[in-house]
């Protein structure tokens, strides 16, 4: 089997892949440890390991040693590149983009190889539009959903609450309460980056480009929006398979 990670910041993304190709386990970990307690032995079975991270060159090391030891073979770290699968980086410093948004846009344009504008909503939004020749035109950073709501609990004094709470993010209401307030305010919020994204992308590569969503708020934002998009949920894993290809056994 082939294990694929994916490296965030606090916590380890993964999943297990059978000789075929088909996802046969995946969960969260907060490191290697729990990694290895949630695998429960499968281990052994495990000939190959692929994986992308955001974390420092140094932390990137210490995690390539770990699983050096534990698995007895030699993991794949994704680098960044200047060109990959038809895509080219439209940074200047094409190092400096981050790994996971890199892969994303690389598998999302791979995947239709149209003119396409990838969406990442997680902890932090990610956008980044690609044309239909396959260059990479840049994009937009923003607090996700649980950043904003978090950033209104630590800096204001008299916002305190619990429950959390969904509103309807196609048909917005007024919040009642200041939890309903706080949390249908951050996704209005929320909401409107996305619908003025799809507003610069309509215009930076034209009305038929494609709007791909990734990321854990990326069915709720789906049904808020005027136009279809395509939902995907593993896309980074996506992207690694194509800048780290491995033979499964």
């Amino acid at each position: 089997m082939l294990l694929e990670l994916d490296c965030g910041n606090t916590l380890i993304k993964w999943r297990l892949l059978d000789r075929e190709g088909r996802v046969r386990d995946r969960d969260m970990a907060p490191d290697l440890v729990e990694l290895q307690r949630l695998l429960g032995g499968q281990e052994r079975e495990i000939h190959g390991c692929r994986l992308v991270s955001v974390r420092s060159a140094e932390e990137n090391q210490v995690v390539m040693d770990q699983l050096t030891s534990w698995l007895k073979l030699h993991p794949v770290l994704a680098r960044s590149s200047q060109e990959l699968a038809g895509v080219r980086n439209g940074y200047a410093d094409f190092t400096k983009l981050g790994m996971d948004r890199w892969l994303a846009l690389v598998a999302g344009y791979s995947l239709c190889r149209r003119a396409c504008v990838v969406i990442d909503l997680g902890t932090a939004v990610t956008v980044d539009f690609v044309n239909a020749a396959g260059q990479h035109l840049g994009g937009y950073i923003a607090p996700g959903s649980k950043l904003l709501r978090g950033s209104l609990k630590r800096h204001t004094r008299l916002i305190r609450y619990e429950q959390s709470l969904r509103g309807d993010l196609a048909l917005p209401q007024p919040g009642e309460s200041t939890a309903e307030a706080v949390e249908y305010g951050c996704d209005l919020m929320l909401v409107g980056f996305v619908r003025e994204q799809l507003r610069v992308a309509r215009h930076t590569l034209g009305e038929e480009m494609v709007v791909i969503l990734t990321g854990g708020d990326a069915e709720r934002m789906a049904e808020a929006l005027p136009q279809s998009c395509h939902i995907i949920n593993d896309l980074v894993f996506d992207g690694l398979a194509l800048a780290c290809p491995m033979e499964i056994d």
